[in-house]
């Protein structure tokens, strides 16, 4: 089916900084055209929207969906007001793209799911890591055995996170914020490390506060099994000054790794053979001469060529749930003490309903 003619109308509900980041994508991508934003304060509206071309600026969501017109709502407020506000647009008929967390609980997030099936529209979340022209070239390398199987694999989130960053009022609460830094910041590199090994078969996991004021962890440890049989340890920190994001996985045949912060492109992979491999077969496993980095524009690039078309969503923004299993599974395994797989994790209600769990606190 060919594309349509006109580009979807979108529209953006929470002004904030990440907002930029996808009026910027949005207006990189032919098949999307930024009408409309919402924001509680009218004033922030009117000046991002002032910036960005000059969409109309809707007084809330009930009114911009009683005006009509509009195929494409990206939610970019806070968590806590993620699931509302997507099923209201999906009820409303407009496709989806949302912020991550996409929830503050699994819960919510198959409500949002459901919602988006019973109205057969899409539900994207940004997980922006899983692009890239490396990414993919690394998943397809895993995927088709290149690279022998995958063995042993680390996740490292080491980010710097002042006392001021949990002072915002909805931050370092449960009901506002939804989990710690495992959620709001660890769920990037975990995500990608689900996207490039698939399913996960069980997590064990701790939560602990050293430092910061917060109802949440401030460090999280885990190990993650795979279906595929590869074994993680995942760490999570908002208290490393010296940031970095990492995942390395070390296969039968070689190791592969990405270090970078918030982006990666070329520069930040590398793929090391073992000894025993030869030259040729090494050489083959080099990135494509092609380059694009990861990023906003990439995915809602390849979101908004779906669904003008009315395919599928390409495997960068489908599959919302895998990574926040992993990360519910650690808050359930922090709770119980148990090592939790995806069907006991469906029988922890609690943490389905919300991720408050018991934290072991450091502080001095």
């Amino acid at each position: 089916m060919t594309a349509p003619t006109t580009p979807l109308r979108a529209a953006i509900v929470g002004t904030g900084a990440i907002a930029d980041a996808h009026a910027r994508a949005i207006g990189a991508t032919a098949d999307a055209e930024l009408v409309a934003v919402v924001d509680r304060d009218p004033a922030r509206a009117q000046a991002f929207a002032d910036r960005w071309g000059g969409p109309a600026v809707a007084d809330s969501l009930d009114a911009l969906f009683a005006a009509g017109g509009i195929d494409v709502l990206h939610v970019c407020t806070p968590p806590g007001v993620h699931a509302e506000q997507a099923i209201a647009a999906l009820d409303a008929g407009a496709h989806v793209i949302c912020e991550k967390p996409a929830a503050l609980s699994l819960d919510e997030l198959d409500a949002m799911a459901q919602a988006a099936s019973r109205n057969d529209r899409r539900l994207a979340v940004v997980f922006q890591q899983r692009t890239g022209t490396a990414a993919a070239h690394v998943r397809a390398l895993l995927g088709s055995g290149a690279l022998g199987r995958p063995l042993v694999a680390t996740c490292e989130t080491l980010w710097y996170r002042d006392p001021a960053y949990f002072a915002v009022p909805w931050r370092g609460k449960w009901a506002t914020e939804g989990g710690g830094p495992t959620l709001g910041l660890g769920i990037h590199q975990i995500d990608l490390l689900a996207w490039l090994l698939g399913d996960w078969a069980s997590v064990h996991g701790r939560l602990w506060r050293l430092a910061r004021e917060t109802q949440m962890e401030d460090v999280s440890t885990a190990t993650v099994e795979f279906a595929n049989g590869t074994v993680a340890s995942v760490v999570t920190s908002a208290l490393s000054p010296r940031e970095t994001s990492s995942i390395r996985i070390d296969t039968e045949l070689a190791t592969v790794t990405v270090d970078h912060l918030y982006g990666h492109g070329h520069e930040h992979w590398r793929i090391t053979p073992a000894p025993h491999v030869d030259a040729a077969t090494s050489a083959a496993w080099a990135l494509p001469a092609r380059e694009e980095p990861s990023g906003h524009d990439p995915l809602v690039r390849d979101i908004y060529r779906a669904l003008a078309t009315r395919g599928p969503l390409p495997s960068t923004a489908s599959d919302p749930a895998r990574s926040f299993e992993i990360v519910t599974a650690i808050y359930s395994s922090a709770a119980t003490g148990r090592t939790v797989t995806p069907e006991t994790l469906r029988a922890d209600a609690d943490r389905l309903r919300s991720l408050e769990s018991p934290i072991t606190d450091l502080r001095p």
